[in-house]
């Protein structure tokens, strides 16, 4: 792991700033987790912005809430409840994170990335909703528990591949954005067969 230690330079920290973002709309608290580990553990420097996340406190949080996510998202239908309870917290945290890559003082670009981490957490909290609604629909299990498996590699990915080749993550992020803005289209109508079972539950147990 020592030679993944390096200091981030300027393409680097922008690719960051879109990873966490992106990440952020799928695993809000693996993002927060392994970044913060990264950085604690030396691996990383982490720009003055995101450092509070390699406090032990903060560390053992998102551990915590990791761990509960990385269940609750291997179980048919809860992993859909999870997201829309978990959606509210995403698209801001993941604006945050890709501005707390320029810190306080990063004025102009910290307010961009902001705005880029949010819409990209938007996009992936949306792709990441409706697909799964539609996987939901299959009665085996296992279709669900992969795709969660690929959502848990993704996050280790985009960071390691955002801070290694920017590049490379930056054109592959553009065309995976385009993707789930399509799929997002086509399957939207699985999200609103989720809606109406959610809705029928409450409704039989009241």
């Amino acid at each position: 792991m020592a030679d993944w230690f390096h200091t981030l330079g300027t393409p680097e920290l922008l690719a960051l700033a879109g990873a966490l973002g992106w990440a952020s709309g799928f695993r809000l608290y693996a993002v927060v987790f392994i970044v913060g580990l990264a950085g604690a553990m030396g691996w990383m420097e982490l720009p003055t912005g995101l450092q509070a996340l390699q406090h032990p406190v903060l560390l053992g949080t998102a551990g915590f809430m990791l761990f509960v996510e990385f269940l609750a998202d291997k179980i048919p239908v809860v992993d859909s409840l999870w997201d829309m309870v978990n959606s509210v917290v995403r698209i801001p945290a993941g604006a945050a994170l890709a501005a707390g890559v320029f810190g306080a003082d990063g004025g102009t670009v910290a307010l961009a990335a902001a705005l880029l981490g949010g819409s990209l957490a938007a996009t992936s909290q949306a792709a990441k909703t409706t697909t799964r609604a539609a996987i939901n629909i299959s009665p085996e299990p296992f279709s669900n528990l992969g795709m969660s498996l690929v959502e848990d590699g993704l996050v280790v990915g985009a960071v390691w591949l955002a801070t290694s080749h920017p590049l490379v993550f930056v054109v592959l992020l553009a065309i995976t954005v385009v993707l789930m803005w399509i799929a997002t289209w086509m399957l939207f109508k699985f999200l609103r067969a989720v809606f109406r079972r959610v809705r029928s539950f409450f409704t039989a147990t009241a």
